[in-house]
């Protein structure tokens, strides 16, 4: 070979490699979050996963006044007899039980301790609900039946024009969405890569167009709702959620430790899913919605706002579960029954008039098997029976 054509050539071939190189250096944050999504719930890693999610997502910390927590005093229970098995049949890490605002029970399993932070999936929509009512009640937004676009403008044309707050707070919003975990071209899953990739959520919830029904005729679990909650939140305030959420909510219950959302690639807060939190202090939240929105003497969500969000409200179909504002209720609930619900087993129970709340984190793969959730269910009302 000619040496000049051969020394060009050794240039050419030099830069690409530096060119490729920069640019993989400059995604890389974007391909590890990428590959963090495709294998987040991958057997070897969803344990460890699950307590160290803001080593793999963008995130917002939530610091909090320095202040005793809330107190949680120790008094121990008798536990039913086949907790041990249904702690191993369902992956649980993480499980405290209160009754009467006492520690009833408490353990940690498959390596995790107390301190971890751990990730709530759908349980953060409970949060946001109490959040809106709190917002509600201080005037910042008008009613519930007003139209999302009032708060959200850039939803006009979309699926959600026409929706009200109220029809996504019950998940009635009639938007079509694939809610399919396991389905790689799902709407959920290419929200998670939206999510991973640093793009805007609110430009995804902006995107859809499809409905599946009017707004308020149908029940249908759709997680972007949520998000419009968000938009609907952000647009009344002006300020954004881990502010609101942290300064309405969060302090007010004086946590243990500075929880985080996850937030999209713009540093808004993943608020269908992406809180991050002690499992004693998901408790001290269920404690203070059975003791209908107090705590330790501390009025923080509106007693009339507890009450109506954990009602069945959604139209969902006859002998299913029920659904309030973001929160759940079993399909047969005893009377002051109701329950935070989020993906690979994460809950916090509350059954009013025995005085108990259970606050559950899991990585159970099968989650989403038959019986699963009819197994949890009873597993919790079997406490509260021994308790």
């Amino acid at each position: 070979m000619n040496p000049h054509l051969k020394r060009n050539l050794s240039i050419v071939l030099l830069l690409t490699t530096l060119v490729v190189t920069a640019g993989l250096a400059w995604k890389w944050g974007d391909i590890k979050r990428l590959l963090a999504v495709n294998s987040l719930f991958a057997e070897q890693n969803i344990v460890r996963n699950f307590s160290h999610m803001d080593r793999m997502f963008f995130n917002k910390p939530m610091p909090l006044p320095t202040q005793a927590p809330t107190p949680l005093p120790p008094a121990p229970r008798d536990m039913p007899g086949g907790l041990d098995d249904w702690i191993a049949a369902r992956s649980v890490t993480g499980l405290v039980v209160l009754k009467n605002g006492h520690i009833a029970f408490e353990g940690y399993y498959k390596g995790t301790g107390q301190d971890d932070l751990r990730i709530s999936w759908s349980v953060a929509k409970s949060y946001l609900s109490a959040l809106f009512g709190v917002l509600l009640e201080e005037g910042a937004i008008d009613s519930l039946d007003d139209p999302v676009v009032k708060y959200a403008p850039e939803l006009a044309g979309s699926a959600y024009d026409g929706a009200s707050i109220r029809n996504v707070l019950n998940m009635a919003s009639g938007v079509t969405f694939n809610e399919d975990y396991l389905d790689f071209n799902s709407d959920i899953n290419k929200m998670g890569r939206v999510l991973a990739l640093g793009g805007s959520m609110d430009k995804f919830a902006a995107g859809l167009t499809g409905l599946d029904a009017p707004a308020g005729t149908a029940w249908q679990y759709v997680s972007i709702d949520t998000h419009v909650i968000g938009m609907v939140i952000r647009g009344a305030t002006g300020r954004d959620i881990p502010g609101l959420m942290a300064e309405k909510i969060l302090a007010p219950l004086r946590l243990e430790a500075s929880p985080y959302y996850l937030t999209d690639g713009k540093g808004v807060a993943f608020v269908l899913g992406g809180l991050n939190l002690r499992t004693r202090d998901y408790a001290r939240f269920g404690q203070m919605f059975l003791n209908h929105g107090a705590l330790d003497g501390r009025r923080i969500v509106p007693e009339s706002w507890v009450l109506a969000s954990t009602r069945a409200s959604a139209p969902t179909a006859p002998g299913e579960v029920k659904y309030g504002f973001q929160w759940w209720l079993p399909a047969d609930p005893a009377e002051g029954e109701y329950f935070a619900r989020g993906i690979y087993g994460q809950y916090i129970y509350v059954n009013e008039p025995q005085g108990v709340v259970i606050a559950v984190n899991s990585a159970d793969r099968g989650f989403r098997e038959d019986g699963s959730f009819e197994q949890n269910l009873d597993m919790f009302r079997q406490i509260v029976a021994g308790l």
